[in-house]
């Protein structure tokens, strides 16, 4: 019978196997829709989709009134196209590994 900490590194890299997979269905779906969109001429405009991203009733508007909530831009680009503005906080999990196995933030800059 496997131990409590064989099973939770399953899990944990069941989990990593999964995030990578989503990933790489987020981005294949997007260049089916940015192919679909160029095929048909629709444009950001015809679905409601503000200039440069989502409307912000479609983020939610948690922000604070006066506060700039503009998206960030993407400085880095992981191995399997995750985007990252480099801003403050946690790191995310792509670029912790990244850097664990020695390989560097200037690696993964976006071009």
């Amino acid at each position: 019978m496997p131990t409590y900490i064989e099973l939770k590194q399953q899990a944990e890299k069941l989990m990593a196997q999964a995030e990578e997979l989503r990933q790489r269905e987020i981005q294949q779906t997007i260049e089916e829709i940015k192919s679909k969109m160029q095929a048909y001429g629709i444009t950001p405009q015809d679905l409601g989709i503000a200039q440069g991203g989502r409307t912000r009733a479609a983020r939610g508007s948690t922000a604070k009134a006066g506060r700039n909530t503009a998206p960030k831009p993407i400085k880095y680009r992981g191995p399997n196209g995750e985007a990252w503005s480099g801003g403050r906080g946690r790191k995310p999990k792509w670029v912790t590994e990244a850097l664990a196995s020695g390989k560097k933030l200037e690696d993964f800059q976006a071009r």
